[in-house]
């Protein structure tokens, strides 16, 4: 677990100055020296600076973010019976409840060998009540937790005195903490705790870092008079890890996501190697890869399964099992991607494409873990262009290349959260906390407006809800400070704390429209589907469920409403898609290895055939253009665009544009998305209609559509209203738990439901409609990277008049009107349609009009 560096002679003189005897006596009889960065960052810390250490995997940056506080807490030595109350002496943050465990665990042996008198716990939301109350009056030293237990803590009344000794805070994986709502919260605790503890220091390790000086703002106050930085301390050097794509006979299919053709390949690579750790990017993947792995598991290999929605003892069970090295492999998701140490991995395979270099590296770096000794891994992707995309991450790899995402600005949600839990802890002053929250890094351009508008928020719900006495939370009182309305509304802040609200699956239950065209209650239910793909859609849409085309008459309460569509053309045939979007960096790479010959070379022979073919029927993109090709088939014409900026941006992308054919008069039919392309289709002729400027491609691709075609479409779709409902729960407006019970997800829907629409039409500037929309335009939307593409391709657009279907087409087509068929029949049929289709593209000629 903390790696170090051995050696054959005596610590040298600096190292012995710098440590304590328990810590000298335990280096040598193991053999070993510290690493120099190790030192480097125990001497800052001393000296009072908080610092970023960015090393590889294997570096012992855990042992590093620890030296700083076994140190201390050695030289403070034990505190004798009947001393005043001591709190904790060091935070370490993780973004996982495992990573807590799992330091626990290995932190206590080297502490337990050196005879150190230090006491560490772990707190996450599986610790008993009970242990929670004990920590809180008897502190342990260090206390290892995660964001929202830290947002509990802060709101309790006894947080002044549980934190006036803390020294450090120890933040572990920090890049995956800081980008998201849970860094948000994190960074208005870290404000907190600093008010507490004012000489607080923060470190933060991480192995992977696009733009360091981001995470350094972020572990120091801000303020208005200058910009503050953390201290930087690079390790350089390490094994370069041996990445390869998996090569194998099989035929690498066109579209899909299943890798189910590599599934023996697989399995006898498991066979090869001591253990293995399989990655995938969603746990309908992981269910699917871990079965089929089952299945042929004719040696009765020790295979197991983890994800975040198994129950928490069986993860822990795996846990066990992994670090005792008594399982052969482990098909997992996110939930092992980070720096827990699961015994002596051989080898990570990485099943479907990465979707981001960093991540990549992450997972990599769960092989060996070890920092003079490559990490091994091979990646399996699903299809040809995931080929493609694995190979963009393996170069990526080799030259250190990042693609973690910036910290962005803080949500506003998150923002009424933390206000409501300083108020649980005591009365607030409105203008320390506003100078608080501003020293936070997302938070740091807060204008005052914005702030008051929240915490009128969180005092009345706004002007519509005012009325309500179930909104007023906090109060003012007499000296001008604020406080909680009554102790329940505590209470339920501290059932409710946190920012990770799921995504629930719907009823599809199909209904009849009556002879008044209103819609009955009765009618079958066909199934479940994600409600994210339901967002996207405006009544009349039609989509294809459970073998019918069915048409979107809306969502009530928690079930969406079908009829039957007197039409077999699906507007929105399908929406298939992995967890995480392909990052800007992968995507530009995979346009850039479109666009050299060289770099196509290192391809297997299946991908450079294909895209051999692509370049004799039509023509490769350039990298800095946008190809779009048309042609017809059947009774239909087409359009596929090559934006390569992944699925979300697409998804958007095409119900913009068929807004935009639609008023064109062009009658587009539907539309469907993958992370590399889009395909649009409809009844007239496309490519007679570019070819006279009606509308012209750049007419059709202008950033324009991101003003009014957007919002008449967020006003027509779902999207804005299941937004709101997330918003609502983070920022307390809607609880999901009470004393005792949990609401239901159709309950919680309900009450968003009505809120959006009282605040629609009384209150349409109300701050929660705008953190919904800044919601859905960073997230579901992928607005920014849409503005950017729209922007990059103007003047480049490349349009190609086809009389066929092109072979760099036939990935996106075959996503059309696919049913979502379970198991090997899906394959088989994608196999099926597309020998049709390459057989088709084979007889293609083009017409060019650039």
């Amino acid at each position: 677990m903390f790696p170090v560096n051995r050696i054959d002679s005596p610590l040298p003189e600096s190292d012995a100055l710098t440590l304590p005897a328990p810590f000298l006596r335990w280096f040598a009889e193991k053999g070993w020296r510290p690493r120099a960065h190790q030192l480097e960052l125990l001497s800052r810390a001393e000296a009072g600076e908080s610092t970023l250490l960015i090393a590889p995997t294997g570096a012992g940056k855990t042992l590093a973010g620890f030296l700083p506080s076994l140190v201390a807490l050695t030289r403070r030595g034990k505190i004798p019976p009947g001393s005043p109350f001591i709190g904790i002496h060091t935070l370490y943050i993780s973004p996982l409840k495992a990573l807590a465990v799992d330091i626990e665990r290995n932190l206590m042996k080297p502490v337990s060998e050196m005879g150190l008198s230090v006491r560490i716990e772990n707190r996450t939301g599986d610790t008993p009540q009970g242990k929670r109350q004990r920590q809180r009056l008897n502190p342990p030293d260090i206390l290892l937790t995660t964001p929202e237990q830290l947002a509990l803590l802060i709101a309790n009344g006894e947080a002044e005195r549980f934190f006036k000794d803390l020294r450090y805070v120890v933040l572990d994986e920090l890049h995956s903490l800081v980008t998201s709502k849970r860094g948000h919260l994190l960074s208005l605790g870290l404000a907190r705790l600093r008010r507490l503890a004012p000489d607080l220091q923060t470190i933060g390790l991480s192995a992977t870092v696009a733009e360091p000086m981001d995470l350094q703002r972020w572990l120091v106050a801000q303020s208005e008079e200058r910009e503050n930085h953390a201290g930087l301390i690079t390790v350089s050097g390490g094994a370069k890890p041996e990445i390869s794509i998996l090569r194998t006979d099989e035929h690498v299919p066109w579209a899909g996501h299943s890798a189910r053709y590599a599934i023996a390949d697989v399995y006898a690579t498991i066979k090869d190697h001591g253990t293995t750790l399989l990655f995938v990017n969603t746990r309908s993947q992981a269910e699917m890869l871990f079965q089929e792995l089952w299945k042929i598991n004719d040696d009765n290999l020790a295979i197991a399964l983890h994800h975040g929605s198994l129950d928490v003892a069986q993860r822990r069970r795996v846990e066990a099992a992994m670090s005792e090295n008594r399982l052969r492999a482990v098909v997992a998701t996110s939930t092992l991607d980070l720096g827990i140490d699961w015994g002596d991995v051989d080898l990570v395979v990485h099943v479907g494409a990465p979707k981001g270099a960093s991540r990549l590296a992450q997972r990599i770096g769960r092989a060996n873990h070890r920092m003079d000794e490559p990490s091994r891994a091979i990646l399996v992707p699903a299809n040809r262009f995931e080929v493609m995309e694995c190979q963009a991450a393996l170069d990526a790899n080799y030259v250190g290349a990042q693609d973690t995402p910036p910290v962005g600005r803080g949500a506003l949600d998150v923002l009424a959260q933390h206000i409501l839990g300083v108020a649980c802890a005591k009365p607030f002053d409105v203008l320390d906390l506003h100078r608080e929250i501003t020293s936070a890094a997302p938070y740091a351009d807060l204008s005052w407006e914005t702030f008051e508008r929240i915490v009128d928020f969180v005092a009345t719900g706004g002007y519509a809800l005012r009325t309500y006495e179930r909104y007023a939370r906090i109060r003012k009182t007499k000296d001008g400070l604020w406080r909680v309305s009554n102790p329940m509304v505590a209470q339920q802040y501290r059932l409710n704390v946190g920012t990770i609200v799921e995504s629930p699956m719907l009823n599809v239950r199909m209904v009849k429209r009556n002879a008044r065209r209103s819609l009955g209650r009765g009618g079958m239910t066909l199934g479940k589907v994600e409600e994210y793909f339901l967002e996207m859609l405006s009544p009349g849409d039609t989509f294809l469920f459970s073998g019918k085309v069915v048409r979107f008459e809306g969502i009530r309460e928690n079930e969406c409403l079908v009829s039957q569509a007197f039409s077999f053309d699906p507007k929105v045939p399908t929406y298939a898609g992995g967890k995480f979007p392909l990052s800007t960096y992968l995507a530009a790479q995979v346009r850039k290895m479109l666009a050299d010959a060289a770099r196509r070379a290192s391809l297997p022979d299946q991908v450079r055939d294909w895209l051999a073919l692509q370049k004799d029927v039509s023509v490769l993109p350039r990298e800095d253009e946008l190809l779009i090709e048309t042609f017809p088939r059947g009774s239909r014409h087409y359009m596929v665009i090559y934006a390569f900026e992944g699925r979300l941006a697409h998804q958007t992308l095409g119900m913009l544009l068929t807004r935009r054919l639609d008023r064109a008069g062009l009658k587009p039919l539907g539309f469907v998305a993958t992370d590399y392309s889009l395909a649009v289709w409809g009844l007239d002729d496309l490519s007679s209609a570019f070819r006279a400027r009606r509308p012209s491609l750049a007419q059709l691709f202008d950033e324009d559509m991101l003003g009014d075609d957007l919002e008449a479409w967020l006003n027509e779709s779902f999207l804005l209203k299941r937004t709101f409902r997330n918003c609502a729960v983070v920022a307390g407006l809607i609880d999901q738990r009470h004393p005792g019970k949990e609401k239901t997800g159709r309950q919680i829907t309900v009450s968003a439901d009505l809120i959006y629409d009282v605040l629609r039409a009384h209150e349409p500037d109300h701050i929660l409609l705008e953190a919904t929309r800044n919601d859905a335009a960073t997230g579901l939307l992928d607005i920014g990277r849409l503005g950017s593409m729209l922007n990059r391709i103007k003047g480049h657009i490349t349009h190609r008049r086809l009389d066929h279907i092109s072979p760099l087409a036939i990935p996106v087509m075959l996503e059309i009107g696919r049913e979502a068929v379970q198991g090997e029949a899906h394959d088989f049929l994608l196999s099926e349609a597309a020998d049709d289709l390459i057989n088709e593209a084979m007889g293609g000629s083009q017409d060019a009009d650039e």
